[in-house]
């Protein structure tokens, strides 16, 4: 068994198994049950996106996608040797030997892109396991004269609608390169793997550098219409929208504002409202209210807001306030909180500053005094913390007149 090798640029998935014999492979018979994909309305001006060349060529009948298995039978061979040559060329680090043994085994299936004249021009090779509702994609690559065509994209919806449509198989998985994730991602496959380890361990290999990722099918979903249904879901979602937004209505401009200023406001130095909000088109239909005005002309903060920062800023700088920075930790003093029924400090008065819960600078002292009244009934008098719990406080009350006395607040 060779180990996991790196596919080139021009392949687009790596992925090997061995044979693992006593599992059925799925009836050959491609039926389409799914529901179709919703019609788009006409009403709708958006155009609809290019067709990828490769939905072109099969309508056109230049392409087609054919299932095979090593039959026996003469087309079959001949599909399955041009597939075999297309690893080969795409995949050149991989044996030749094993490329061919996995592709012509009976219990390998491919989906093969073919040409007029039988000619492959892309395919994949994957191991059904119907009884364990999953299978593995061995191989996938698309030739390099043919590629940037959307090749890839459509075989991987033609080989999901095919599997679906004949197998229990409702799982796919891989073991993809750095090189071959980003196009697995694209087809649906995620690195998050929602299957039991019980359901694929022992039937697939785990390959080193390879990195494993799973596609789980929807049934009710036809993968070859996913893109019409997800551009009528867009459509009818932007008309339901539309019902209720007017975002996409565009009004002409204001001529309000280019009436020419009274020669009084000319001259005045003060600033005059050339038009009132009222008289502007379609303002109060947004539901502006002259209310709306008065409130965002209100100060966000108290007329005390600024002294009561200041002295908040002195007493953090002062040099005994380093007991009081931050609430006291319970980890290094477990009793604290039993003594100290209201505890403060000074990050604390700072955060209830912040958010508007002081409204005079008496009420902020109030929690000033809180600290040092906690210090002192929790701390001995002989301590260094109601030593400053004292200092701090006779500053407070030293310096609070001048700073009451500079901000206007006393009589």
């Amino acid at each position: 068994m060779p180990k996991r090798r790196r596919a080139n640029d021009k392949g687009l998935e790596l992925s090997q198994s061995e044979s693992n014999p006593g599992e059925d492979s799925p009836v050959h018979d491609e039926k389409h049950t799914d529901i179709p994909a919703a019609s788009v309305e006409s009403e709708f001006s958006e155009p609809a996106p290019r067709e990828k060349p490769a939905v072109i060529e099969e309508r056109t009948g230049l392409i087609q996608f054919q299932v095979v298995t090593n039959d026996r039978k003469p087309e079959s061979e001949v599909i399955l040797t041009g597939l075999k040559n297309i690893f080969m060329r795409q995949l050149p680090k991989m044996p030749r030997e094993y490329i061919t043994r996995l592709v012509l085994d009976r219990n390998h299936w491919s989906m093969a892109i073919v040409k007029r004249g039988l000619q492959v021009v892309g395919g994949i090779t994957y191991r059904p396991f119907p009884h364990r509702e999953f299978a593995e994609i061995v191989f996938c690559a698309i030739a390099s004269t043919e590629q940037v065509k959307g090749y890839g994209s459509h075989l991987m919806n033609h080989l999901k609608d095919h599997v679906k449509n004949v197998s229990p198989v409702r799982h796919f998985l891989t073991y993809a390169d750095n090189y071959a994730i980003g196009y697995f991602k694209k087809q649906g496959f995620t690195k998050e793997i929602t299957l039991p380890r019980s359901v694929w361990v022992g039937y697939i290999k785990d390959y080193e550098g390879g990195t494993l990722m799973q596609c789980t099918m929807l049934p009710r979903i036809r993968y070859l219409e996913v893109q019409d249904f997800l551009i009528a879901q867009r459509r009818l979602l932007q008309s339901r929208i539309r019902s209720f937004s007017k975002s996409h209505i565009v009004y002409p401009g204001l001529d309000v504002f280019k009436k020419p200023r009274s020669k009084a406001a000319q001259t005045s130095n003060h600033l005059e409202l050339i038009v009132q909000p009222n008289e502007v088109a379609g303002l109060c239909d947004t539901g502006w209210t002259p209310e709306m005005d008065e409130l965002s002309r209100r100060s966000k903060r108290g007329p005390q807001f600024t002294t009561m920062r200041h002295v908040l800023v002195e007493l953090n700088g002062h040099a005994s306030a380093w007991p009081f920075v931050v609430p006291v930790n319970a980890n290094d003093v477990p009793d604290y909180y039993t003594v100290i029924k209201n505890p403060m400090d000074l990050s604390t008065m700072e955060a209830k500053l912040e958010n508007n819960q002081y409204e005079t600078v008496e009420d902020m002292v109030n929690d000033a005094q809180l600290i040092f009244d906690n210090c002192k009934l929790y701390n001995p008098a002989s301590s260094p913390y109601a030593k400053c719990a004292v200092k701090l406080e006779k500053f407070l009350y030293d310096r609070l007149p001048q700073w009451k006395q500079a901000a206007g607040l006393t009589t």
